[in-house]
């Protein structure tokens, strides 16, 4: 179940929308700006509304499967790490799709719909510290380190589900690792702003 979890998980989360509509606006998202297919790459690229689109799908493809998931597991003991294995696949989806040559996004919106729905309170936690950082310093990357960085400690502050904070923990190193080539230039003060 854990492996079957983790696959549709991953399979759902390689979707690239952020590819398939920049295609649609014949721009190669991957050969402009960050070469990044999330979100904030496509607002530089292609106007804020179709960066917002791109956030809203990339986190709709984790949300949606994770609640019907939910609804139908509810009864089974082990509903929380089915959960958090298909949110595990989903967000690695994004990040190596097969579709992309196992390249891909950084995770960021992904993993916000994953937990909107298996921690929402602990999720808008994380988005109100994006949100902040993002209105003071107007750089997408530094506000998404600090909200993965806020994410499992909010979970383990609020006592909740062991398998939900192991997810957080286990997605923690790999979206800073995505996020590399930011804080190269965070430390260098060179990070574009949106």
């Amino acid at each position: 179940m854990i492996v079957a979890a983790l696959a549709i998980g991953f399979l759902l989360g390689s979707i690239p929308f952020g590819v398939l509509f920049a295609r649609l606006r014949g721009v190669d998202l991957r050969a402009v700006g960050s070469g990044n297919i999330g979100a904030t790459n496509a607002a530089r690229a292609l106007g804020k509304p179709i960066g917002v689109l791109v956030l809203l799908c990339d986190a709709a493809k984790a949300a949606l499967p994770l609640l019907a998931a939910r609804h139908w597991l509810a009864a089974d003991p082990r509903c929380d790490w089915l959960l958090a294995a298909g949110g595990f696949g989903a967000v690695l989806g994004h990040m190596f799709s097969p579709w992309l040559r196992f390249r891909g996004g950084k995770g960021v919106a992904t993993g916000l719909g994953v937990f909107l729905v298996l921690s929402p309170i602990c999720a808008l936690i994380a988005a109100i510290v994006w949100l902040a950082l993002y209105a003071l310093t107007r750089t997408s990357s530094l506000g998404s380190l600090l909200a993965v960085t806020s994410l499992p400690v909010a979970i383990a502050l609020r006592h909740e589900s062991q398998a939900f904070l192991a997810l957080a923990l286990a997605l923690f190193p790999i979206i800073v690792w995505k996020h590399r080539d930011n804080i190269r230039r965070l430390l260098k003060r060179q990070e574009t702003k949106v």
